[in-house]
């Protein structure tokens, strides 16, 4: 066993909790803040099991999910936004609880929920069909072009799932003032992507030509 990619993880996971459960609960004032837990849960229990799957099955991509630093100048500007971003929805979440500004219906909740775990598992079999995935713009040794499964029909499948996964986050939040803050994201993965596409043109042999057979980067029909 590896253990030093283990407490690496291990790590990373318990420190991005402990961050997640301030930032809502220290702006609530309480521990009764229901929607921060459902959210905790479903966030946190599904990244767990995915973390014990990626480390015996692949501990490779666990390592390359793990890697959060950025060399490109740009998507440095953009990590630093997506920080604020989040950090702002969590905070605004946290205290619509405590002064009850404004408070979703049940049903959008529920609907959010589910779209949060659909989106999990879609995002889940793009780690599952593309072994290179990085959290920085980068192009491994021996990285190839894949363009089967969800890769067949946009060309940027985990962002897809990464904004249905973060716009229905604030629902599941009770909070729709975090949601405006979060409309920021698609907006931010459209300069991502422009960058990445630009590094993967010139660095991933046989991505100019994935381009033309998969004309759609995000949303088919749409983008």
């Amino acid at each position: 066993m590896d253990t030093k990619l283990f407490s690496k993880a291990l790590t990373k996971f318990g420190f991005g909790l402990i961050i997640v459960f301030l930032l809502l609960f220290i702006p609530a004032g309480s521990l009764y803040y229901l929607n921060g837990w459902l959210f905790i849960a479903l966030l946190f229990i599904p990244m767990f099991i995915a973390g014990i799957i990626m480390f015996t099955k692949s501990p490779e991509l666990l390592k390359r999910r793990l890697n959060a630093k950025e060399e490109e100048a740009e998507q440095k500007i953009v990590i630093l936004i997506s920080g604020i971003m989040f950090l702002l929805a969590f905070v605004l979440a946290g205290l619509n609880f405590r002064f009850g500004w404004f408070h979703l219906p049940t049903m959008v909740i529920i609907i959010a929920s589910i779209i949060f775990l659909i989106s999990y598992i879609m995002y889940s079999e793009v780690l599952r069909e593309n072994m290179y995935l990085s959290r920085t713009v980068e192009v491994s040794e021996n990285q190839k072009v894949v363009d089967t499964g969800l890769y067949g029909l946009v060309r940027h499948p985990m962002y897809t799932s990464t904004i249905f996964l973060f716009l229905s986050m604030p629902l599941i939040l009770d909070s729709i003032f975090s949601f405006i803050i979060m409309l920021i994201y698609p907006i931010i993965i459209i300069f991502r992507i422009k960058n990445e596409e630009k590094v993967l043109e010139q660095e991933l042999e046989g991505y100019k030509e994935y381009k033309e057979k998969v004309k759609y980067k995000i949303m088919p029909f749409i983008w």
